[in-house]
């Protein structure tokens, strides 16, 4: 039933009944949440035996309960280094927050500059960041709580428009990218190779241009063969373009979200110059919580089996939303989605205009989503059509019920908006 080939009469029963179905939802008196990417209680107990760890020093002797280790134990960051395949020596393990990580780095570069800065960025008179659009929230507000114009980039099946990603670094106000490369949030997709590529090899105004590769999503594949995502290190090490790849990952969606380990993997050249500012800044990272994470996911053979029994807790949750807006909403012909390999999110496009009125009939149904806009710099969706879901957290039978209020109130806005 296309809404858009319906005649006048049946577009207003259709109308009618999606009306009595969002009453009917409303009366039951929910109370659901899709709207942050957090891992279920469930994801959560299987990192329990690791608080079982009693040990404090690690297989060269130091004693983790003291201060020391500016770059995180050797351990942990050989971890990272089977992982991602960087080098050892060009990974930090830090804190539990790669966001943090990321403040920090634009925090420095404001307050000092970069290598090849000319001056700290604090001084120049006009500063750009380009942000991939729909993208992460809190990358977005980083950049702008730090007197950064923030500059949008559509964002394609493959990655960022790199037409205008390449066309915007000409400016030298322009100072950096924000990218989430595999099962990107909120859409899910993973940047193709030459996407990648080419944000290696492209020539930037700025020297000191950084390319925030924010790899979340590393090993968060639920399907047998997941995304394979090109090594953006090794590709920019081509082109003589390594000291703008600032790389960062953590385990908080592995292990603890509050109490995981984060990373972050630079240049030597830029290594060389952070880590004094890094020393001033801190005596050293939590090696306890490092020590229990290695004893428990000892190698990338442990990781690996340890996030398939992730999998097997996230994929019924993405299954059954997926197949739900598939059978209520593609009939209809006035919507469309991702459909991800892995990741927290699925990225939801209703008709031009509807997103915030989606937002709130579901919000009247006692679903909450994330706000509308939300994924877009500044939170303003130009076309106010994007929705980022989040069905990780839920129960099953409560992804049952959210998706079902969602598809009715997609098409009551929807209806609405043609009946308009």
């Amino acid at each position: 039933m296309n809404y858009q080939e319906l005649n006048q009469e049946e577009r207003a029963i259709a109308l009618g009944a999606a009306r009595a179905a969002h009453r009917a939802q409303c009366a039951v008196g929910c109370r659901l949440d899709l709207s942050r990417g957090k891992p279920a209680a469930e994801q959560l107990d299987l990192s329990l035996p690791m608080l079982s760890v009693a040990e404090y020093k690690d297989v060269s002797g130091v004693d983790c309960r003291n201060y020391g280790g500016l770059l995180g134990l050797d351990e942990m960051r050989r971890f990272w280094s089977s992982v991602t395949g960087i080098p050892f020596e060009n990974i930090v393990s830090f804190g539990n927050s790669s966001l943090s990580l990321m403040y920090g780095m634009i925090a420095r570069a404001m307050l000092y500059g970069m290598p090849n800065s000319a001056m700290p960025w604090c001084r120049r008179e006009k500063r750009k960041f380009l942000c991939p659009a729909p993208g992460y929230d809190r990358h977005f507000r980083v950049t702008e709580t730090l007197g950064f114009e923030l500059i949008t980039i559509p964002m394609t099946a493959d990655g960022p428009d790199m037409d205008a990603v390449e066309e915007a670094v000409r400016d030298p106000d322009v100072l950096g990218i924000w990218c989430v490369p595999k099962y990107s949030n909120p859409t899910g997709i993973t940047y193709s190779d030459e996407t990648v590529r080419r944000l290696a090899r492209m020539e930037t105004a700025a020297p000191d241009f950084m390319l925030m590769w924010d790899n979340a999503y590393a090993v968060h594949d639920f399907v047998e063969d997941g995304d394979h995502l090109l090594d953006i290190i090794a590709e920019a090490r081509k082109y003589g373009h390594e000291d703008r790849i600032f790389y960062f990952s953590s385990t908080s969606k592995i292990t603890f979200p509050g109490a995981g380990v984060a990373m972050m993997a630079m240049s030597a050249r830029n290594l060389a110059y952070v880590k004094p500012l890094l020393g001033t800044e801190s005596i050293g990272p939590d090696k306890l919580n490092q020590l229990r994470h290695i004893r428990f996911l000892p190698d990338k053979e442990a990781l690996v089996r340890h996030m398939k029994r992730h999998a097997e807790i996230i994929r019924p949750k993405f299954d059954l939303l997926l197949e739900t807006m598939e059978r209520e909403l593609s009939p209809c012909g006035y919507a469309t989605w991702t459909n991800p390999c892995g990741g927290y999110f699925v990225s939801l496009e209703v008709p031009a205009g509807c997103a915030k009125r989606v937002w709130n009939l579901c919000r009247e149904a006692g679903l909450t989503l994330t706000d509308a806009g939300a994924s877009f710099p500044y939170g303003r969706d130009p076309k106010d059509s994007n929705l980022r879901l989040a069905p990780t957290y839920c129960s099953l039978d409560d992804v049952r019920v959210a998706s079902e209020i969602l598809c009715t109130s997609v098409k009551l806005a929807a209806l609405e908006s043609l009946d308009a």
